[in-house]
């Protein structure tokens, strides 16, 4: 081999190994960059945060809730001072009593504007936030604080809703807990669709007409305050006569409407009950004209608006309603039972019985 040719061979050899290390050190750039990560949040921002978070706040109403879901409580740095001074009625509180310990980083409450200097104070890697549902306010924190600002939604009607499930997967993804938030999802779409199989083919003929009234909307109500197109009603395909009105949402009725429609089941909401006995007991004559208040077919709801929907609490609601409407379709449900299996699934522990001592059981209502 003439000197030329070992010139080159080195030469190719030299080449080789250059090419080689540098590609190297690319990948290994690149690798521990992996959990770098750019995404869309549910107002369409687009926010990039430098790797899994280990530190996080969550502000805003529902916001801690969903992250509850999916990741430890012990990764929380600093809570809202509503947070802090209610945790009545909402099970991830009651699951979670060290959150209370935290450093406060806010009033919190719907409108009011977060703390941006407080928050700081703690040092968290990400902020979810259901605080504010215009971009420029949720711009205006990230810019405050210069961490990532990551917006969450319920949707439309919160439980079994698309939106809840993206908001539930991107907080998988920014924790690294991506299978759990999937276990979450699935666990939620399979009640969804195991209520829908147990009652979808039942003919209206047989089912009950019902109603249910005292729901909180931006506080307690009496039993005027019910909802369009319920959406835990929807679950189980009951027969809701407020639906006639073909409205969704919030509705106050008339109560002269109640006695037009005379629902067979009326179900009232723990967190109005009080009113609907005052109310008794002002107008005894209204509710005595009803034939559930009549035959005793009044059953109870636990309360699951505080803060935002907590949707283990509505999810147990359902069972319950299909098994009072439904009791051969649910033969095999204790709605008690099926309320732990639900918050320990979502949140690691049974709470039903608190929620019960707070409130009240799943159960026929007597009221006088």
């Amino acid at each position: 081999m003439n000197k030329r040719n070992k010139l080159l061979i080195i030469i190719f050899i030299i080449t080789t190994v250059v090419l080689i290390g540098c590609t190297s050190n690319s990948q290994v750039k690149e690798d521990v960059n992996s959990n770098s990560m750019t995404l869309t949040d549910m107002l369409g921002r687009t926010v990039s945060i430098d790797g899994n978070a280990k530190k996080v706040v969550a502000i805003g109403p529902g916001a801690l809730r969903l992250y509850c879901y999916i990741d430890s409580a012990d990764k929380v740095v600093g809570i809202e001072q509503l947070e802090k001074d209610h945790p009545t009625g909402r099970p991830y509180a009651l699951a979670n009593e060290s959150l209370k310990e935290l450093d406060v980083i806010g009033p919190g409450g719907p409108n009011n504007s977060p703390d941006a200097e407080k928050i700081l104070s703690v040092k968290p890697d990400v902020i979810f936030s259901m605080y504010a549902y215009d971009k420029s306010a949720v711009d205006e924190l990230q810019s405050k604080t210069g961490i990532p600002v990551v917006a969450l939604s319920y949707g439309e009607v919160s439980t079994f809703d698309p939106a809840v499930y993206e908001s539930l997967e991107m907080i998988g993804k920014i924790m690294g807990r991506e299978d759990r938030a999937t276990e979450v999802i699935d666990f939620m779409k399979n009640c969804k669709e195991d209520l829908n199989v147990r009652t979808k083919d039942i003919v209206e003929d047989k089912k009950s007409s019902t109603y249910i009234g005292a729901l909180s909307y931006k506080g307690s109500h009496g039993i005027e305050s019910t909802y369009g197109n319920y959406s835990l009603f929807q679950a189980i395909n009951a027969n809701n006569v407020v639906d006639e009105v073909e409205k969704t949402g919030s509705i106050m009725i008339d109560k002269e409407k109640l006695i037009e429609w005379n629902p067979d089941k009326i179900f009232i909401d723990y967190g109005g009950l009080n009113l609907v006995k005052d109310d008794y007991n002002k107008n005894p004559d209204f509710y005595d004209t009803l034939t559930a208040f009549k035959t005793g077919e009044l059953y109870s709801q636990l309360p699951y608006n505080f803060y935002h929907t907590n949707i283990g609490t509505a999810m147990a609601d359902a069972y319950y309603l299909g098994k009072v409407l439904y009791p051969d379709s649910f033969s095999d449900i204790e709605p008690e039972k099926k309320a732990d299996e639900i918050y320990k699934f979502l949140l690691g522990k049974e709470v039903y019985k608190k929620m019960a001592e707070d409130f009240g059981e799943f159960n026929k209502i007597t009221i006088d």
